[in-house]
């Protein structure tokens, strides 16, 4: 266990410092700077991050729970998630970027109205306020305290250990998001991609070594 929660710091702690080396020297007084990170990120930067962006522990813990449970039709949803994806890539995404958008509300407000911007600002913040950012902090917490066993580690008591793992996992990301804008955020998220793939790539590897090939 120790091994694991060292090993887990060891890398959290490399992307948290690649990333502000990566954004030590730009300029986050701008919306520009802050929201756009320069225009200075690469395609395959851009890419990772959003594949990360739409992928959390709702996918990683919810729909394998789910699919454990039942069967896999629950995935479909997220394989259908591509399409939208490579639309917003290949048609809405360079419109963002050459029309200088820093978030969607503007271009609402650029497209439409003021009062236009407001519903959709106010309708994002209750999305993610109240639906996206307590699912994915509730299901991550849930993997921290099953991979670290927590209440072992504390001698908490379940709810103790989830609040607490909750607020952290909220105020590390804070930290990323609000001192380091949309490249650190971006450059996390690639690094997180990389790290992604190649334990995606491990796991039926392991899991065969370990449960052996025959049926």
């Amino acid at each position: 266990m120790f091994t694991v929660l060292l090993s887990f710091l060891f890398f959290t702690g490399l992307v948290a410092l690649i990333s502000w080396w990566k954004t030590k020297n730009d300029d986050l007084s701008t919306s520009k700077g802050y929201f756009l990170a320069g225009r200075g990120l690469t395609g395959l930067v851009i890419g990772c991050s959003m594949v990360l962006t739409s992928l959390s522990t709702e996918q990683l813990i919810g729909i394998n729970a789910e699919s454990y449970k039942g069967n896999f039709s629950i995935m479909a949803w997220t394989v259908q998630s591509v399409i939208p994806l490579c639309i917003l890539a290949k048609f809405l995404l360079p419109k963002y970027i050459r029309e200088g958008y820093t978030t969607i509300p503007e271009f609402f407000e650029k497209r439409y109205d003021k009062s236009t911007r407001l519903i959709m600002s106010t309708l994002f913040l209750f999305f993610y306020l109240f639906i996206a950012i307590p699912v994915a902090l509730y299901t991550g917490a849930i993997a921290f305290n099953q991979v670290f066993n927590i209440e072992t580690l504390t001698g908490l008591s379940y709810a103790q250990s989830m609040w607490i793992t909750i607020w952290a996992i909220g105020i590390v990301g804070g930290i990323y998001a609000i001192f380091g804008g949309l490249k650190a955020v971006a450059v996390s998220d690639t690094l997180n991609a990389i790290i992604l793939v190649i334990g995606g790539f491990l796991v039926p590897l392991f899991g065969l070594r370990f449960l052996g090939t025959e049926v």
